[in-house]
């Protein structure tokens, strides 16, 4: 009797492999979700997925540190999946009987989730695998310390976990796409990210007489205002960038001139090119507006991270297993976020790409990330795990889309 190559059957649906671990799924992510743990920290949430990928027969590898990954089926990796799993200096607002129970910690970004659907698609690849319907090796990476810059990428980089590996994919909770969809584009899809410090010093005195100090407060109110406007003259503006300023703190009374004060902020540009330029300009802008006020000027400018580049075949994989699983009008075209992300450093290595996992309940209410009351539809579980887990056994099979 002659047998049909993997390569050349169908591939299985896979909701139907998502529907019987759901409700463990939801239990898990509830667990991680009530834990939430800061970058390089995330002890206990590796634990928390070592234990639930070795329960499902798999053999996980810990990372350096923190963070995991664990290789589903034979031969040559022919896919790998990435989630991030650290949470972010956040107050919980939600008020869910599974809310942070560490205060001040909280996956206001969806991390949480991100980590569920990757667990859960390896549980149905592993299902697969023994079935001896999956095809071929993949990769399913727990990534620790997004949040913070340069970013955690970098150290699975470092260690090797990407050698071998033709392409990888990854996804994003977004709170402003219905459950049910996701959100693609070929491309960049995130903006370059880079966070920025400015110390000013200098001889404090009386308000009365400012032409006797350095008066640091207003040389702060000039750059504040004026490095945004001269990067927008100096950089093309079709590039996206963008300085936004999220501290300020000089001064303790209202009729001293301070000797000392500080601002921080990002700088986020659309296009890498121009990010690289923007950053040599940086240091010469604002010493330049804080020149004519004498004051001492100390800038740490910490470089983020590239935009996140989709490759076209990637993105394809991504759009025909969505289109298998949840319909052919459950792909959406996303805009290019200002946001950063540090899968950036994944797609400069390999082929890539990332969607946008819909998480608002349909006709309920829009959240936004990294904000306190962030709570996400957890039937986006499920949709995440269809979708990646299609894309995987697609890829294991040589197929691109």
């Amino acid at each position: 009797m002659q047998t049909t190559p993997l390569s050349s059957s169908p591939v299985p649906s896979i909701r139907g492999s998502v529907a019987p671990i759901l409700s463990d799924l939801i239990e898990f992510r509830r667990d991680l979700h009530s834990h939430p743990e800061l970058s390089h920290k995330e002890f206990r949430t590796t634990d928390r997925i070592i234990e639930a990928l070795e329960g499902a027969g798999l053999q996980p590898k810990r990372l350096e540190n923190t963070g995991a990954y664990v290789d589903i089926g034979d031969g040559p990796v022919r896919l790998a999946l990435r989630a991030d799993i650290d949470a972010l200096p956040v107050l919980e607002e939600t008020g869910l009987p599974y809310a942070s129970v560490n205060t001040g910690i909280a996956h206001a970004c969806g991390h949480d989730i991100h980590t569920t659907v990757m667990v859960g698609a390896a549980k149905v690849l592993a299902r697969l695998e023994t079935q001896g319907s999956l095809g071929g090796r993949i990769r399913v990476i727990f990534q620790p310390a997004e949040e913070v810059m340069p970013g955690g990428a970098l150290s699975v980089i470092e260690q090797g976990i990407l050698e071998g590996v033709p392409r990888i994919l990854a996804l994003h909770c977004d709170p402003r796409v219905d459950v049910g969809q996701v959100g693609t584009r070929i491309g960049a899809i995130t903006s370059a990210s880079d966070t920025i410090r400015i110390e000013l010093s200098g001889q404090g005195g009386h308000t009365s007489r400012p032409h006797l100090t350095q008066d640091l407060v207003f040389a702060l109110g000039q750059i504040a205002v004026g490095v945004p406007a001269v990067l927008s003259r100096r950089i093309d503006v079709r590039s996206g960038v963008s300085v936004v300023w999220g501290q300020i703190h000089a001064g303790s009374a209202p009729n001293a001139i301070p000797g000392h004060g500080f601002m921080a902020g990002t700088m986020r540009c659309l296009d890498a090119e121009a990010w690289h330029a923007a950053g040599k300009l940086l240091d010469d802008v604002v010493r330049e507006i804080a020149a004519p006020y004498g004051v001492q000027v100390s800038l740490e400018h910490t470089r983020g991270v590239p935009p996140v580049i989709n490759a076209e075949a990637e993105t394809g994989l991504i759009e025909a297993s969505a289109r298998a699983e949840l319909g052919e009008d459950s792909v959406v075209l996303t805009p290019q976020s200002m946001g950063g992300e540090d899968f950036a450093w994944m797609t400069q290595e390999v082929p890539g790409a990332m969607m946008r996992l819909g998480t608002r309940t349909p006709g309920g209410e829009t959240y936004d990330l990294h904000r306190g009351d962030y709570n996400p539809d957890e039937l986006s579980i499920s949709c995440g795990v269809s979708v990646m887990a299609a894309a995987a056994v697609r890829a294991a099979r040589g197929l691109r889309h």
